[in-house]
Order: C-alpha cells, then structure tokens, then sequence
C-alpha cells in the first residue's frame, strides 16, 4: 500500500485577511516535504462556496505551483467536477493537458459529479443529469486527448471538428479514476475500468473491503471503454501522527471529530432537498438516509476505536493502516489538516510518517 496527502483546505474561523493566504501557503509546504519523504501522490477536492469546510475551487491553479516545486511527487485530482457548468469538458482536457505536460507526466486524472445542494443549486446544475453528464464529459476528455482531430455529437455536448491541444504527456492518457460514496457505485467504477476513489466519511476499513470486493468483482466484467485500465483502489481517511499517541489526541481530536460531522452534514443537504421540493433524486438516494442520520454517535473515540481515522504514534498509526492494507487498499489517501490542526503538528505528522510509517508498507 502506497501513501498520498490528501486535502480538503479548510480555513477555520475566525477569519482574518491573511487565513486563506496561509492556508494555500502551508499547504505547498506540506507538499514539498511529502515529495522529499517519497510520499506517492498530492491530491486535492474541487469545492465550491463550501466556508471554512474546503476553499479549494482552482485545484489546478495550485497543481502548477506544487509542480513547479516537487520532482517525483504524482498530482491528483481528486476530483475534477465534470457537469456542466462546472467544467466544459474542452477546457477540462486542455488544462488537464498543459499540467501533465509541465509536471512531466505525474498527473492522477480523477473525476466525480458533486454531491452537495450549495454546490448544485449554486451552478444551475439538475441533480438529475449529473450522472449522464459525468459519463458523457468524460468520454469527451478522453476523446480530446487520444484523437488528432475531434469531434462530438452527444446528448449534452455538441463539437465540431477541432484539434484540441495540448496533448497529455502520458500515453494515451493519464490514469483516471472516479469518486465513489454509495456502494453500489464501486461495481461501476470498476466496470469502466476506472480506479476507485472511495469517499465515505466514518467507515471503518472492515466495511471499505466490502466495497472494494465489489470494485474487484466489477474489474471482471470491464470491457475497457477508455483504452486501458486503472486496476487501483484508492480511499481517503483522517490522518495524524505524532511522536505519543496522547500528543496524536490532542493535536487531531477536535478536528477529526469536526470534519466527520461535517461532512456527512453538507452531503445530507441533498437528502433534505429531496424532501424539501417532494421530489425523488435516483442517484442521490444514498444522500436521503444521512439526512436522517443522527451525527452524534460520530465521535473522536468511536473513529478512533473503529480505525475510521488513522491518529496516534507511528506504531498505532501503522497498525491502523495496515488494516486498510488487509481491506485491499492500494492508495491510501491521508487527510492530514480535517480543520485546524497547526501547520506545525501537521509538518511533524508529515515527516513522522515518511521517516516511520511509510518504510513499514516497502
């Protein structure tokens, strides 16, 4: 198993004129020292209008700034938004493109549809569509780069015949993935071919190998629709680590506990919307259980007993991670900042797990 950074890039409140500015700064940070400790990957989420949550709308704009900075370190987009008017699809490939080129082909190309009412609502985008859309986007992005000449007649997407440049670095394109939150959507991913991102806020690792089960099961049946496979399985849970597992505590368990709330609140708004305009959402169904969903029970100790978060001393955080190691985990992706853990206890955490915990999964 392989580890990655992973971020959300919240800014807690309260706010001043510099928070944001701080934030992206400790973040290149973060990323320069995770490329000097062979971490494998830096991911990041698009998010929009998400306050203090994740302030991170322009990934690619930091992904040319953590380029320029890093050397071996893969840069992962985790995920790149494909309904319309989120991204047009063109421009998804162009820039996608121009960052595989100038990080000499370390780009991770992941992909999702959204899964928030602040987010939909706020771009005009039907719940409805955003499947169709996601999968007709991305034919397109695939089509742009492998295709001299390209052109599309879809339901959504109209194209005439242009050459759409630049073209990716890798051949015949980057490896892609999709975000995945309800089970089912694991068989998906791993019909077309795509790795898996594996979103859930709070599951332990015992029920992700369930998912990744399905995900194996859907490899089965690929027919390969985008040329070649990404057999990986990737999922993103709360790390910290510290030189005790009191000083883990302490740093991580206001935070933690924070983003598991929160998280499951801003998905449940889709759920309530649902409710709210008396109108079922298909794919969305998954969103109408966690809008009834008692958040309490989400507790520092209870994601910390059921090894849904990775926080202690290097010799917890590798018997935690080895558990996500025996789910079928290949890429573990480490949240190392959920809310407001201090740059300075998150570089500690960064360096501790490269020098410590890394070497136990070579």
């Amino acid at each position: 198993m392989e580890f990655a950074l992973f971020y959300e890039i919240p800014v807690a409140r309260p706010w001043d004129d510099a928070s944001e500015h701080r934030a992206y700064k400790n973040v290149i940070e973060q990323a320069v020292l995770a490329d000097e400790l062979g971490f494998h990957s830096f991911w990041t989420v698009e998010h929009h209008f998400l306050e203090e949550f994740s302030h991170c709308s322009a990934p690619e704009v930091l992904y040319g700034a953590i380029a320029a900075k890093t050397k071996k370190l893969r840069i992962g987009h985790g995920v790149r938004l494909l309904p319309f008017p989120y991204n047009h699809p063109i421009r998804v490939a162009e820039s996608a493109a121009v960052l595989d080129l100038i990080c000499d082909g370390r780009l991770e190309f992941g992909t999702g549809r959204s899964s928030t009412r602040a987010e939909l609502e706020g771009f005009g985008i039907d719940p409805d569509l955003t499947r169709a859309l996601w999968r007709e986007a991305l034919d397109v992005v695939v089509g742009a780069w492998t295709n001299d000449e390209f052109s599309w007649h879809g339901e959504h997407f109209q194209i005439p015949p242009r050459r759409v440049l630049p073209k990716p670095l890798q051949k015949p394109h980057p490896p892609l993935w999709v975000a995945t939150t309800s089970p089912e959507s694991h068989e998906v991913a791993g019909q077309m071919g795509l790795g898996l991102l594996s979103f859930t806020v709070g599951v332990p690792p015992e029920e992700l190998a369930d998912r990744i089960a399905m995900y194996r099961r859907g490899l089965e049946r690929t027919k390969a629709p985008y040329g070649t496979v990404n057999s990986r399985a990737a999922t993103f849970t709360m790390v910290h680590c510290a030189d005790t597992d009191d000083r883990a505590f302490a740093d991580a368990g206001e935070s933690v506990e924070w983003y598991a709330k929160m998280g499951t609140k801003l998905i449940s708004t889709v759920g309530l919307w649902q409710k709210e305009i008396a109108k079922e959402m298909p794919s969305y169904e998954y969103t109408r259980y966690l809008s009834e969903l008692d958040t309490s029970f989400l507790t520092f100790d209870f994601l910390l007993e059921t090894g849904a978060c990775v926080v202690g001393s290097p010799r917890r955080c590798i018997e935690t991670a080895r558990r996500y190691e025996a789910a079928g985990c290949d890429l573990l992706l480490c949240l190392v900042q959920p809310y407001k853990i201090p740059h300075e206890a998150v570089m500690r955490s960064i360096e501790l797990l490269g020098r410590e915990v890394l070497p136990a999964f070579r």
